[in-house]
C-alpha cells in the first residue's frame, strides 16, 4: 500500500472562516465543526483539519487541479478580488504562470497561507 497523506491541522486566526473559505474558493464543502476541528475534505484521501492558533508561520500548500478545475477557481478568486500572482517571488502580480506546459497561481487564504493551484506537477 502506498503512502498516503490522510490529513494535516492547518493553523488559523479563525477556523471556521480559513475553512468556509477554502471551500468555498476550491469548490469543495465545509460541514461544519468536527470536535474542535473545522475540517475540509479535499479528495478521498485528505481532509485540512482547520484549527484556531494565537501565534503561527504561514505554510505553502500546493495543489494539482485539472483545467476545468482550474478555472472554476480562478473565476472564485477573482470574484471575491483576491490578489493572485505569477509566483512566490513575483508578488501578486495578477499573473498566471505556466510552468511545465500548464497553468498556474499563488494567493493567499486570510490566515496568511500561501494557496499554490497548477495543473500540471
Amino acid at each position: 500500500m502506498p503512502i498516503t497523506l490522510n490529513h494535516t491541522i492547518v493553523p488559523a486566526r479563525d477556523k471556521v472562516a480559513a475553512a468556509q473559505f477554502f471551500a468555498r474558493i476550491m469548490g469543495l464543502e465545509y460541514h461544519g465543526l468536527h470536535y474542535h476541528f473545522a475540517p475540509v475534505r479535499v479528495n478521498d484521501t485528505l481532509t485540512l483539519d482547520f484549527d484556531d492558533a494565537d501565534q503561527f508561520e504561514g505554510h505553502h500548500y500546493a495543489f494539482l487541479v485539472s483545467d476545468e478545475e482550474f478555472d472554476g477557481i480562478l473565476a472564485r478568486v477573482r470574484a471575491e478580488n483576491v490578489p493572485i500572482g505569477s509566483g512566490p517571488d513575483g508578488g501578486w502580480d495578477g499573473q498566471l504562470n505556466n510552468h511545465f506546459g500548464g497553468r498556474g497561481f499563488y494567493f493567499a487564504d486570510p490566515s496568511g497561507h500561501i494557496l499554490e493551484v497548477m495543473t500540471r506537477a
